[in-house]
């Protein structure tokens, strides 16, 4: 199983750096990169809609729905595994490995089985605390908004992301990426001055506000830990050497993520006695019973791992800013879906607020493209050592 990409293929990340949209524009055409915007798509959609169906048939237990999120990640092990037979038989036999080496003993090798320094390693941790936070916000407020305008609001996170990239890594803002930020901000405006025509049967007016405001604050701590991740990455490459980060890595930051914010979760849950109350609550639930329940809380397990694995990778061979858009470019599709399977109504003003999200979202990604092109023709122009006099 292939796991890693050669140093030779990708650039490691650097923080402050004029030439990170020609990197993004090289990264395009990675095809792991197209395995991530896959994953990102399946966790983007399926996630929000396991998590409403938990609480439209029954659930009640915030701090169980943030832990489900994050506790499939011991599942990274399995790839994990993989990758460090292939680095210990290409260590051993002193190049790549075969396929009749991969299935055989190696003997003399020195490969690690973990590639995180210590450093990185408290990095990600508290990296995966906040992510439990996170998600803790993120499942309050799909406790009592709507799906649909649950994503539209989490599609706020790309003027969070770009203003805590500015900060992080240096990214530059454009006039097209001000522009973007400019209109997510006016449809999230727009959906909070028309709660009162979007709030569910049984919500109070207190607990769509609390949903609202919990949900941009989860939109908000998505947007700095998305340039987190690329910071983390790219001091580790400044220490190590860019071909220290590989795709590996980025596995293990991952389980590393998902394992604090787990253990984050997991606190709560006995605080709150969520342990307790799950087999009740299996009981009483009113999608296929038990069965249905735990067979929800396994499927959001492996959606939500897809999520946050392909976010981590869009980083990697990108920046946070393309993992940002990503995300937000995938809100029709939960949007659709939402209003298909729960019968969510779809307002004239949500309406209004979804173009305003994609118009923002082609507005950033057409101004990424111009200056992609820009930099590509700077580069094209500019003399090449051949060409320098000796």
């Amino acid at each position: 199983m292939e796991v890693e990409t050669p140093a030779h293929q990708r650039r490691a990340p650097q923080p402050c750096e004029d030439g990170q949209t020609s990197a993004t524009s090289r990264a395009l055409r990675n095809p792991l990169l197209v395995v991530n915007f896959i994953l990102m798509v399946v966790g983007t959609a399926g996630g929000p809609l396991c998590l409403r169906a938990y609480f439209l048939y029954g659930g009640n237990r915030k701090w169980l729905s943030s832990f489900v999120q994050t506790a499939g990640s011991p599942l990274l092990l399995v790839p994990l595994y993989f990758s460090f037979r292939r680095r210990r038989v290409a260590d051993a036999n002193g190049g790549a490995p075969s396929l009749s080496t991969m299935t055989k003993p190696s003997t003399g090798s020195s490969a690690r089985f973990f590639l995180m320094t210590p450093r990185l390693l408290a990095a990600s941790t508290v990296i995966g605390v906040l992510m439990g936070l996170d998600d803790l916000l993120y499942a309050y407020g799909l406790a009592y908004l709507p799906v649909s305008t649950s994503s539209i609001l989490i599609s706020t996170q790309l003027a969070f992301t770009a203003g805590f990239a500015l900060l992080l890594v240096r990214q530059r803002f454009t006039a097209f990426s001000v522009n973007a930020l400019v209109l997510l901000s006016v449809g999230a405006a727009m959906l909070g001055m028309n709660a009162s025509g979007d709030r569910p049967p049984g919500v109070s007016a207190a607990q769509y506000g609390a949903g609202f405001a919990m949900t941009l604050g989860a939109a908000a701590l998505f947007g700095l830990m998305l340039p987190a991740m690329e910071l983390s990455q790219a001091r580790h490459a400044a220490r190590a050497g860019p071909g220290a980060v590989n795709y590996a890595l980025v596995m293990e930051m991952q389980l590393v993520i998902g394992l604090a914010a787990t253990a984050f979760s997991a606190v709560g849950m006995v605080v709150n006695n969520d342990f307790h109350a799950i087999p009740r609550e299996a009981r009483e639930f009113g999608l296929g019973g038990q069965s249905g329940y735990y067979l929800l809380m396994g499927g959001s397990m492996l959606v939500y791992q897809c999520f946050f694995l392909g976010t981590i990778g869009a980083i990697f061979f990108g920046s946070a800013l393309l993992a940002g858009v990503i995300v937000t470019v995938l809100i029709p599709i939960t949007e659709v879906l939402a209003v298909m399977l729960f019968r969510e109504p779809f307002s004239g003003t949500k309406g209004v607020a979804l173009a305003l999200s994609l118009w923002g979202f082609v507005s950033y990604f057409y101004g990424e493209v111009q200056r992609a092109n820009k930099a590509n023709r700077q580069a094209d122009k500019a003399p090449g050592a051949a060409h320098l006099d000796p």
